[in-house]
């Protein structure tokens, strides 16, 4: 994978699991090895519910997964969501989810991973993954998750291209303008401006659009 930034992405590794050494714990390895082949620092944590997350500052990436036990999943994870300063912790983190299940991928991705989604209103979702038993053990199923975050995380950094042009007249127009006022009459144009198929945004368009049903 080829990043378009110097530097390396940092990941931090939340999950939970019932059983040490046991196939949870061996596909975090997985995802951490591929990660940090892709060039990426990573690091792992076992959650706890009650536990203080303040560390995940110091990453760019925060990963979370677990497996599901009795149509919920496990327990630490979700409840640190609940009981620990972890929510806070992720505010405007770029995050990405998994969970490990026997269920049909439709119910998992939603009863499961909703369970996990609820608290990340305020993130962004590089990837999400359901790990079925025999895709645990599976690289090729690791490699394509490891894939989706790589890239979701490296558009990050892309200046978003507008198609839409200013000419110099309307340009003058607008900053002539009062700037409070001048934001909002940008952002209507804009929008009239791309629902019209308007490539280049004139004085003339200014008067179309204040004579259209939007009109301002």
């Amino acid at each position: 994978m080829t990043r378009d930034n110097d530097r390396p992405m940092k990941a931090i590794i939340l999950y939970d699991s019932r059983t040490s050494g046991g196939s949870t714990d061996k596909l975090i390895d997985m995802i951490g090895q591929q990660l940090a082949e892709s060039g990426a620092y990573v690091e792992k944590a076992k959650c706890k519910a009650t536990a203080d997350y303040s560390f995940i500052s110091e990453f760019d990436v925060v990963i979370m997964g677990a497996p599901v036990y009795y149509l919920v999943v496990s327990s630490q994870l979700v409840g640190a969501l609940v009981q620990s300063n972890l929510r806070k912790c992720l505010k405007n983190k770029n995050v990405a989810l998994f969970v490990a299940c026997g269920s049909p991928e439709p119910l998992a991705l939603t009863f499961y991973l909703p369970q996990l989604k609820i608290h990340m209103i305020r993130n962004r979702i590089l990837a999400e993954k359901v790990f079925a038993p025999h895709q645990m053990g599976d690289p090729d199923s690791v490699a394509d998750f490891v894939e989706e975050i790589d890239e979701a995380y490296q558009k990050t950094f892309k200046p978003r291209a507008s198609d839409l042009e200013w000419s110099s007249e309307a340009t003058e127009m607008l900053n002539q303008m009062p700037p409070f006022f001048s934001s909002k009459i940008r952002a209507a144009l804009e929008s009239y401006a791309k629902q019209n198929g308007i490539k280049v945004i004139t004085p003339e368009v200014l008067d179309e659009a204040r004579s259209s049903p939007m009109g301002f």
